[in-house]
């Protein structure tokens, strides 16, 4: 596979650095279907800049866990401009990955890359859970006449009828997937960004235990106060303490095999939305591997 050096990949550490890979970070800066607020082909990029900036050291856990886990990053390729290509080209990229038994994490670009990304997934296992931070369910047939659109990124996932899905910080949700929601409620269980004080972590727990894990993050899940750059920001989001509660609860009990971030419209002269971004990377990393 063809990568960049440590120094310009993510986390830009030392190329004298050289640790057998365990997880390879794919740019996948995909933008065919944003609706309002556009950028997100500009979002890998901005992510891989800014986690240069990012601190090594975990306070948390009282290492550098880059030097434990080993992070490449894949050089940046023309993506196709047929979206059913572009996701058949990023499914392709993940499964050579795969094959090789490493990590992918995947960098968005729009929330439409999740179907391509998690077909060699479940192609692989018997049966896969999505956990999905979002502040819409993305249960849409097709938005704007488009069957893969940001909008419908989670239905086109459930198209895999060995998928399941437990989603966080929904609070947007048309009529028209209510049906769809209720006649697969067995597949789709949603913590509503309404009841966040009444979630019941114990019971995603139970929920997650033993499970194949995706994790897929559309980074307007996360509060409109702290990421307002995404193209859709919603209010009543989750803030930073107790999303790491619920990858941690995750990384603990299940095993995640592959993850992305999505939606991150970078806003120029604003830094700190991307250095969020990627200090949530490389916090998801290093729950996966070492919590």
């Amino acid at each position: 596979m063809n990568y960049l050096s440590n120094k310009l990949g993510f986390l830009g550490v030392d190329n004298k650095f050289n640790v057998k890979e365990k997880v390879v970070v794919v740019p996948f800066g995909l933008e065919k279907t944003v609706s309002y607020g556009g950028g997100t082909k500009n979002g890998p990029k901005e992510i891989i800049k800014a986690s240069h900036q990012v601190e090594l050291y975990d306070e948390e856990l009282n290492c550098e866990p880059y030097k434990k886990i080993g992070i490449k990053t894949l050089k940046s390729f023309k993506i196709d401009r047929n979206i059913k290509k572009a996701l058949n080209q990023i499914s392709k990229i993940n499964e050579k990955i795969l094959k090789k038994k490493i990590f992918p994490l995947t960098l968005g670009g729009e929330h439409s890359i999740t179907p391509g990304c998690i077909a060699p997934f479940a192609k692989k296992y018997k049966n896969l859970c999505l956990l999905h931070f979002d502040a819409h369910a993305d249960l849409r047939e097709s938005y704007n006449g488009e069957k893969f659109s940001h909008a419908s990124a989670i239905r086109r996932c459930l198209d895999y009828k060995n998928v399941s899905v437990i989603s966080f910080g929904i609070r947007n949700i048309s009529k028209s997937e209510i049906p769809y929601l209720k006649k697969n409620s067995s597949r789709i269980n949603i913590f509503w960004a309404k009841n966040k004080n009444k979630w019941n972590l114990n019971k995603f727990k139970k929920m997650i235990k033993n499970k194949t894990v995706y994790l897929t993050f559309d980074v307007d899940g996360l509060d409109s106060s702290i990421m307002p750059a995404t193209g859709t920001p919603e209010p009543g989001g989750l803030f930073w303490d107790e999303t790491l509660d619920i990858i941690k609860i995750a990384a603990k009990n299940s095993n995640i095999v592959g993850a992305d971030i999505n939606e991150l419209s970078p806003i120029k002269g604003f830094n700190s939305y991307n250095f969020l971004v990627a200090k949530l990377a490389y916090k998801i990393l290093t729950y996966k591997f070492l919590y």
